[in-house]
Protein backbone atom coordinates (compact mmCIF):
# COMPACT_ATOMS: atom_id res chain seq x y z
CA UNK A 1 0.00 0.00 0.00
CA UNK A 2 1.52 3.66 -1.09
CA UNK A 3 1.13 7.27 0.29
CA UNK A 4 -0.58 9.85 -1.55
CA UNK A 5 -0.36 13.38 -1.54
CA UNK A 6 -3.87 14.20 -3.28
CA UNK A 7 -5.19 17.39 -4.22
CA UNK A 8 -9.52 17.72 -4.62
CA UNK A 9 -12.72 19.20 -4.59
CA UNK A 10 -15.05 18.95 -2.00
CA UNK A 11 -18.35 18.11 -3.97
CA UNK A 12 -20.62 19.76 -1.23
CA UNK A 13 -19.22 23.14 -0.90
CA UNK A 14 -16.35 23.24 -4.02
CA UNK A 15 -13.68 24.09 -1.68
CA UNK A 16 -10.35 23.24 -2.60
CA UNK A 17 -8.92 20.63 -0.46
CA UNK A 18 -5.46 18.64 0.15
CA UNK A 19 -4.25 15.82 2.28
CA UNK A 20 -2.57 12.87 2.13
CA UNK A 21 -4.06 8.92 1.90
CA UNK A 22 -2.84 5.26 1.67
CA UNK A 23 -4.33 3.21 -1.19
CA UNK A 24 -3.06 0.41 -2.62
CA UNK A 25 -3.22 2.69 -6.21
CA UNK A 26 -4.56 5.72 -7.77
CA UNK A 27 -7.85 4.25 -9.16
CA UNK A 28 -8.50 2.68 -5.17
CA UNK A 29 -7.41 5.98 -4.21
CA UNK A 30 -10.10 7.85 -6.46
CA UNK A 31 -12.81 5.48 -5.08
CA UNK A 32 -11.95 5.90 -1.35
CA UNK A 33 -12.34 10.06 -2.16
CA UNK A 34 -15.43 9.77 -4.05
CA UNK A 35 -16.95 8.23 -1.08
CA UNK A 36 -15.76 11.09 1.43
CA UNK A 37 -17.44 13.65 -0.78
CA UNK A 38 -14.03 14.80 -2.35
CA UNK A 39 -13.29 14.68 -6.05
CA UNK A 40 -9.54 14.15 -7.47
CA UNK A 41 -7.64 16.69 -9.46
CA UNK A 42 -4.24 15.48 -8.48
CA UNK A 43 -2.35 12.57 -6.80
CA UNK A 44 1.49 12.04 -6.45
CA UNK A 45 2.93 9.15 -4.54
CA UNK A 46 4.62 10.39 -1.38
CA UNK A 47 7.86 8.51 -2.52
CA UNK A 48 7.84 10.59 -5.82
CA UNK A 49 6.98 13.91 -4.35
CA UNK A 50 9.89 13.33 -1.75
CA UNK A 51 12.24 12.62 -4.25
CA UNK A 52 10.93 15.76 -6.35
CA UNK A 53 11.27 17.79 -3.49
CA UNK A 54 14.48 16.95 -2.19
CA UNK A 55 16.66 19.23 -4.20
CA UNK A 56 14.12 22.52 -2.15
CA UNK A 57 14.70 20.88 1.02
CA UNK A 58 18.53 20.80 0.93
CA UNK A 59 18.34 24.89 -0.01
CA UNK A 60 15.61 25.96 2.34
CA UNK A 61 16.25 23.34 5.43
CA UNK A 62 17.28 25.90 7.22
CA UNK A 63 14.06 27.17 7.53
CA UNK A 64 11.91 24.37 6.78
CA UNK A 65 12.99 22.68 9.81
CA UNK A 66 10.16 22.16 12.59
CA UNK A 67 10.45 24.24 15.34
CA UNK A 68 10.21 23.70 19.00
CA UNK A 69 6.83 25.11 19.39
CA UNK A 70 5.70 23.28 15.85
CA UNK A 71 6.72 19.97 17.95
CA UNK A 72 4.89 21.49 20.83
CA UNK A 73 1.96 21.71 19.70
CA UNK A 74 2.08 18.48 17.28
CA UNK A 75 2.96 16.75 20.65
CA UNK A 76 -0.32 18.41 22.33
CA UNK A 77 -2.53 17.59 19.50
CA UNK A 78 -1.26 13.80 19.35
CA UNK A 79 -1.58 13.23 23.17
CA UNK A 80 -5.42 14.47 22.83
CA UNK A 81 -5.79 12.30 19.61
CA UNK A 82 -4.52 9.03 21.71
CA UNK A 83 -6.29 10.25 24.46
CA UNK A 84 -9.42 10.70 23.24
CA UNK A 85 -8.71 6.26 22.17
CA UNK A 86 -8.00 7.20 18.44
CA UNK A 87 -5.41 5.01 17.34
CA UNK A 88 -1.93 5.69 17.04
CA UNK A 89 -1.63 5.12 12.98
CA UNK A 90 -4.74 7.11 12.50
CA UNK A 91 -3.94 10.38 15.31
CA UNK A 92 -0.68 10.53 12.76
CA UNK A 93 -2.49 10.67 9.59
CA UNK A 94 -4.79 13.28 10.78
CA UNK A 95 -1.75 15.36 12.04
CA UNK A 96 -0.08 14.94 8.95
CA UNK A 97 -3.28 16.66 7.37
CA UNK A 98 -3.17 19.63 9.62
CA UNK A 99 0.44 20.59 10.24
CA UNK A 100 1.48 23.42 8.06
CA UNK A 101 5.17 23.04 8.14
CA UNK A 102 5.98 21.10 4.73
CA UNK A 103 8.89 18.63 6.17
CA UNK A 104 7.30 18.16 9.53
CA UNK A 105 4.69 16.28 7.42
CA UNK A 106 7.03 14.17 5.44
CA UNK A 107 8.12 13.39 8.40
CA UNK A 108 5.10 12.23 10.00
CA UNK A 109 3.81 10.36 6.25
CA UNK A 110 7.19 8.28 7.03
CA UNK A 111 6.66 7.48 10.84
CA UNK A 112 2.61 6.57 9.92
CA UNK A 113 4.64 4.41 6.92
CA UNK A 114 6.82 2.69 9.89
CA UNK A 115 4.22 2.19 12.28
CA UNK A 116 2.01 0.42 9.38
CA UNK A 117 5.00 -2.10 9.05
CA UNK A 118 5.19 -3.06 12.67
CA UNK A 119 7.75 -1.16 14.01
CA UNK A 120 7.71 1.53 17.47
CA UNK A 121 6.93 4.67 17.68
CA UNK A 122 9.76 5.44 19.42
CA UNK A 123 12.19 3.71 16.89
CA UNK A 124 10.14 5.17 13.70
CA UNK A 125 11.10 8.65 15.39
CA UNK A 126 14.76 7.99 15.80
CA UNK A 127 15.11 7.48 12.34
CA UNK A 128 14.37 11.81 12.13
CA UNK A 129 16.70 12.87 15.54
CA UNK A 130 17.02 16.28 13.91
CA UNK A 131 13.82 16.75 14.25
CA UNK A 132 13.18 14.40 17.81
CA UNK A 133 15.90 14.81 20.54
CA UNK A 134 16.63 11.83 22.24
CA UNK A 135 14.81 13.14 25.02
CA UNK A 136 11.69 12.94 23.17
CA UNK A 137 12.39 9.58 21.70
CA UNK A 138 13.28 8.22 24.92
CA UNK A 139 10.68 9.60 27.07
CA UNK A 140 8.27 8.34 24.14
CA UNK A 141 9.51 4.89 24.30
CA UNK A 142 9.25 4.48 28.03
CA UNK A 143 5.43 5.64 27.48
CA UNK A 144 5.16 2.75 24.94
CA UNK A 145 6.58 0.08 27.49
CA UNK A 146 4.77 1.33 30.40
CA UNK A 147 1.29 1.70 28.55
CA UNK A 148 1.16 5.49 29.12
CA UNK A 149 1.80 6.61 26.45
CA UNK A 150 -1.13 9.68 26.28
CA UNK A 151 0.64 10.91 29.95
CA UNK A 152 3.94 11.15 28.24
CA UNK A 153 3.47 12.83 25.48
CA UNK A 154 1.05 15.65 27.70
CA UNK A 155 4.46 15.77 29.62
CA UNK A 156 6.53 16.30 26.95
CA UNK A 157 4.38 18.76 25.38
CA UNK A 158 4.32 21.16 28.63
CA UNK A 159 8.35 20.71 28.90
CA UNK A 160 9.18 21.66 25.31
CA UNK A 161 6.27 24.54 25.72
CA UNK A 162 8.28 25.53 29.01
CA UNK A 163 11.02 25.86 27.04
CA UNK A 164 10.36 27.70 24.31
CA UNK A 165 8.32 30.18 26.51
CA UNK A 166 11.96 30.23 28.40
CA UNK A 167 14.00 30.59 25.46
CA UNK A 168 11.84 33.15 24.25
CA UNK A 169 12.09 35.52 27.13
CA UNK A 170 15.53 35.44 27.04
CA UNK A 171 15.88 36.03 23.67
CA UNK A 172 13.41 38.64 23.10
CA UNK A 173 15.12 40.43 25.94
CA UNK A 174 18.52 40.06 24.43
CA UNK A 175 17.27 41.44 20.93
CA UNK A 176 16.70 44.85 21.89
CA UNK A 177 19.67 45.93 23.13
CA UNK A 178 21.38 43.58 20.82
CA UNK A 179 19.81 45.66 17.78
CA UNK A 180 20.78 49.03 19.60
CA UNK A 181 24.25 48.20 19.67
CA UNK A 182 24.61 46.88 16.05
CA UNK A 183 22.71 50.64 14.66
CA UNK A 184 24.91 52.11 17.27
CA UNK A 185 27.95 50.93 15.51
CA UNK A 186 26.52 51.60 12.11
CA UNK A 187 25.94 54.72 13.20
CA UNK A 188 29.04 55.96 14.81
CA UNK A 189 30.92 54.23 12.13
CA UNK A 190 29.65 56.39 9.25
CA UNK A 191 30.23 59.51 11.33
CA UNK A 192 34.16 58.37 11.66
CA UNK A 193 34.16 57.24 8.03
CA UNK A 194 31.85 60.06 6.13
CA UNK A 195 31.41 62.70 7.58
CA UNK A 196 34.50 63.38 10.49
CA UNK A 197 36.68 63.76 7.67
CA UNK A 198 34.75 66.43 5.55
CA UNK A 199 34.43 68.11 8.91
CA UNK A 200 38.08 68.41 10.77
CA UNK A 201 39.33 69.26 7.15
CA UNK A 202 38.74 72.74 7.96
CA UNK A 203 40.91 72.99 10.31
CA UNK A 204 44.04 71.40 8.45
CA UNK A 205 43.97 74.80 6.80
CA UNK A 206 44.11 76.94 9.67
CA UNK A 207 46.74 76.03 11.58
CA UNK A 208 45.48 75.99 15.19
CA UNK A 209 46.05 74.30 17.99
CA UNK A 210 43.45 72.01 18.65
CA UNK A 211 42.33 70.11 21.53
CA UNK A 212 43.24 67.02 22.68
CA UNK A 213 40.17 64.90 22.35
CA UNK A 214 39.64 66.93 18.43
CA UNK A 215 42.86 65.28 17.54
CA UNK A 216 41.80 62.14 18.51
CA UNK A 217 38.89 62.09 16.80
CA UNK A 218 40.90 62.72 13.96
CA UNK A 219 43.35 60.15 14.74
CA UNK A 220 40.86 57.74 14.80
CA UNK A 221 38.38 58.83 12.37
CA UNK A 222 41.80 58.63 9.67
CA UNK A 223 42.22 55.13 10.96
CA UNK A 224 39.23 54.30 10.30
CA UNK A 225 38.51 55.52 7.17
CA UNK A 226 41.82 54.61 6.00
CA UNK A 227 42.05 51.40 7.30
CA UNK A 228 38.17 49.95 7.60
CA UNK A 229 39.57 46.68 5.08
CA UNK A 230 41.59 45.71 7.38
CA UNK A 231 39.68 46.05 10.53
CA UNK A 232 37.06 44.49 9.11
CA UNK A 233 39.36 41.93 7.47
CA UNK A 234 40.68 41.09 11.81
CA UNK A 235 37.05 41.45 12.98
CA UNK A 236 36.45 38.58 10.24
CA UNK A 237 40.02 36.59 11.15
CA UNK A 238 39.56 36.87 14.82
CA UNK A 239 35.80 35.09 14.95
CA UNK A 240 37.09 32.70 12.51
CA UNK A 241 39.50 31.36 14.93
CA UNK A 242 37.86 32.47 17.83
CA UNK A 243 34.59 29.61 16.48
CA UNK A 244 37.35 27.42 15.98
CA UNK A 245 38.69 27.45 19.18
CA UNK A 246 35.80 27.13 21.00
CA UNK A 247 34.76 23.98 19.03
CA UNK A 248 38.68 22.33 20.95
CA UNK A 249 37.55 20.76 24.14
CA UNK A 250 39.90 22.92 26.19
CA UNK A 251 38.60 26.03 23.80
CA UNK A 252 34.88 25.54 24.51
CA UNK A 253 35.37 24.49 28.50
CA UNK A 254 37.03 27.49 29.05
CA UNK A 255 34.46 29.31 27.03
CA UNK A 256 31.93 27.96 29.08
CA UNK A 257 33.51 28.34 32.52
CA UNK A 258 33.79 32.03 31.55
CA UNK A 259 30.05 32.49 30.79
CA UNK A 260 29.46 30.84 34.38
CA UNK A 261 31.83 33.67 35.43
CA UNK A 262 31.04 36.75 33.63
CA UNK A 263 29.38 39.37 35.55
CA UNK A 264 26.10 40.45 34.92
CA UNK A 265 25.50 37.77 33.12
CA UNK A 266 26.76 34.79 34.47
CA UNK A 267 24.46 34.37 37.28
CA UNK A 268 21.58 33.93 34.80
CA UNK A 269 23.51 31.97 32.78
CA UNK A 270 23.51 29.54 35.58
CA UNK A 271 20.39 29.83 36.05
CA UNK A 272 19.45 28.94 33.05
CA UNK A 273 21.57 26.02 32.58
CA UNK A 274 20.06 24.45 35.78
CA UNK A 275 16.14 25.24 35.49
CA UNK A 276 16.59 23.31 32.04
CA UNK A 277 18.54 20.82 33.98
CA UNK A 278 15.85 20.21 36.70
CA UNK A 279 12.79 20.53 34.14
CA UNK A 280 14.23 17.78 31.65
CA UNK A 281 15.65 15.28 34.69
CA UNK A 282 12.07 15.77 36.35
CA UNK A 283 10.17 15.16 32.81
CA UNK A 284 12.08 12.05 32.37
CA UNK A 285 11.93 10.26 35.34
CA UNK A 286 8.10 11.04 35.90
CA UNK A 287 7.50 9.10 32.32
CA UNK A 288 9.32 5.88 33.63
CA UNK A 289 13.15 6.71 31.97
CA UNK A 290 15.75 4.86 34.11
CA UNK A 291 17.84 7.44 36.18
CA UNK A 292 20.65 6.82 33.90
CA UNK A 293 19.53 6.95 31.23
CA UNK A 294 18.09 10.72 32.30
CA UNK A 295 21.31 11.85 33.67
CA UNK A 296 22.89 11.04 29.79
CA UNK A 297 20.32 12.91 28.25
CA UNK A 298 20.00 16.03 30.58
CA UNK A 299 24.00 15.94 30.25
CA UNK A 300 23.33 16.36 26.39
CA UNK A 301 20.63 19.27 27.19
CA UNK A 302 22.91 21.72 29.41
CA UNK A 303 24.67 23.28 26.57
CA UNK A 304 27.48 24.06 28.93
CA UNK A 305 31.15 21.45 28.77
CA UNK A 306 31.69 22.80 32.66
CA UNK A 307 27.86 21.59 33.87
CA UNK A 308 28.18 18.51 31.84
CA UNK A 309 31.52 17.29 33.11
CA UNK A 310 29.86 17.74 36.54
CA UNK A 311 26.99 15.63 35.33
CA UNK A 312 29.12 13.10 34.10
CA UNK A 313 31.28 12.55 37.32
CA UNK A 314 27.57 12.49 38.88
CA UNK A 315 26.48 9.64 36.67
CA UNK A 316 30.26 7.45 37.67
CA UNK A 317 29.23 8.61 40.97
CA UNK A 318 25.67 7.01 40.91
CA UNK A 319 26.64 3.42 39.15
CA UNK A 320 28.71 3.26 42.19
CA UNK A 321 25.85 3.37 44.25
CA UNK A 322 26.00 7.19 45.78
CA UNK A 323 23.07 9.55 45.73
CA UNK A 324 22.89 12.46 43.04
CA UNK A 325 23.03 15.18 45.13
CA UNK A 326 26.57 14.57 46.57
CA UNK A 327 28.41 14.82 43.56
CA UNK A 328 26.11 17.68 42.65
CA UNK A 329 27.22 19.31 45.90
CA UNK A 330 30.99 18.66 45.91
CA UNK A 331 31.21 20.27 41.98
CA UNK A 332 30.32 23.94 43.68
CA UNK A 333 29.03 24.48 40.28
CA UNK A 334 25.28 24.01 41.24
CA UNK A 335 23.61 26.57 44.15
CA UNK A 336 23.58 25.06 47.33
CA UNK A 337 19.44 25.48 47.57
CA UNK A 338 19.11 22.84 43.98
CA UNK A 339 21.29 20.61 46.06
CA UNK A 340 19.70 20.20 48.70
CA UNK A 341 16.21 19.92 47.38
CA UNK A 342 17.03 17.24 45.39
CA UNK A 343 19.03 15.50 48.65
CA UNK A 344 15.32 16.02 50.27
CA UNK A 345 13.57 14.52 47.43
CA UNK A 346 16.24 11.56 47.00
CA UNK A 347 15.24 10.69 50.92
CA UNK A 348 11.29 11.15 50.53
CA UNK A 349 10.85 9.15 47.28
CA UNK A 350 9.95 12.56 45.51
CA UNK A 351 12.42 13.41 43.34
CA UNK A 352 10.78 14.17 40.72
CA UNK A 353 8.15 16.60 42.15
CA UNK A 354 11.48 18.50 44.08
CA UNK A 355 12.84 18.63 40.57
CA UNK A 356 9.97 20.21 39.20
CA UNK A 357 9.73 22.65 42.01
CA UNK A 358 13.59 23.74 41.40
CA UNK A 359 12.69 24.33 37.57
CA UNK A 360 9.51 26.60 38.32
CA UNK A 361 11.50 28.75 41.28
CA UNK A 362 14.19 29.40 38.72
CA UNK A 363 12.49 29.98 35.78
CA UNK A 364 10.87 32.35 37.88
CA UNK A 365 14.20 34.24 39.10
CA UNK A 366 15.41 33.84 35.52
CA UNK A 367 12.04 35.69 34.20
CA UNK A 368 13.30 38.19 37.04
CA UNK A 369 16.49 38.52 36.03
CA UNK A 370 15.81 39.02 32.56
CA UNK A 371 13.35 41.75 33.02
CA UNK A 372 16.00 43.97 35.30
CA UNK A 373 18.89 43.15 33.27
CA UNK A 374 17.13 44.72 30.40
CA UNK A 375 15.64 47.48 32.33
CA UNK A 376 19.67 48.25 32.89
CA UNK A 377 21.25 47.17 29.30
CA UNK A 378 18.59 49.68 27.49
CA UNK A 379 19.40 53.12 29.55
CA UNK A 380 23.23 51.60 29.67
CA UNK A 381 23.15 51.68 25.33
CA UNK A 382 21.81 54.90 25.14
CA UNK A 383 23.91 56.61 27.66
CA UNK A 384 26.93 54.65 25.59
CA UNK A 385 25.62 55.43 22.45
CA UNK A 386 24.60 59.14 23.36
CA UNK A 387 27.71 59.51 25.07
CA UNK A 388 29.83 58.63 21.75
CA UNK A 389 28.08 61.10 19.45
CA UNK A 390 28.17 63.91 22.17
CA UNK A 391 32.06 63.49 22.22
CA UNK A 392 32.08 63.72 17.91
CA UNK A 393 29.56 66.73 18.58
CA UNK A 394 31.73 68.38 20.81
CA UNK A 395 35.00 67.51 19.34
CA UNK A 396 33.61 69.02 16.26
CA UNK A 397 31.85 72.06 17.99
CA UNK A 398 34.59 73.44 20.39
CA UNK A 399 37.23 73.87 18.16
CA UNK A 400 34.69 76.03 15.70
CA UNK A 401 33.55 78.07 18.44
CA UNK A 402 37.29 78.47 19.91
CA UNK A 403 37.72 80.26 16.59
CA UNK A 404 34.64 82.21 16.52
CA UNK A 405 35.84 83.92 20.18
CA UNK A 406 39.28 84.22 18.87
CA UNK A 407 37.73 86.33 15.36
CA UNK A 408 35.37 88.78 18.09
Amino acid sequence: MAVYAYRGIQSATGKPTKGFKDADNLKALRGALRREGILLTEATEEAERKQRAKKDLNLFAVFQRPSTSDIAVMTRQLATLVRAGVPLVESIGALSEQVENEQLVMILTAVRENLNEGTSFAKSLSVHAKVFPPLYINMVEAGEASGTLEAVLERLADFMESQARLKGKVAGALAYPILMALVGTLLVGFLMVAVVPKVTAIFDSLGQQLPWYTELLIFVSSIVGGYWWLILGLGFAGTYLFRRWKKTEKGKLKWDKFLLRVPLFGRLNLLVAVARFSRTLSTLLASGVPLLTAMSIVRSVLENALLEQVVTTAIGSIREGESISVPLKKSGEFPPMVTHMISVGERSGQLEQMLENVSRAYEADVEVRVQALTSLLEPMMIVIMGGLVGFITMAILMPLIQMNDMVQ
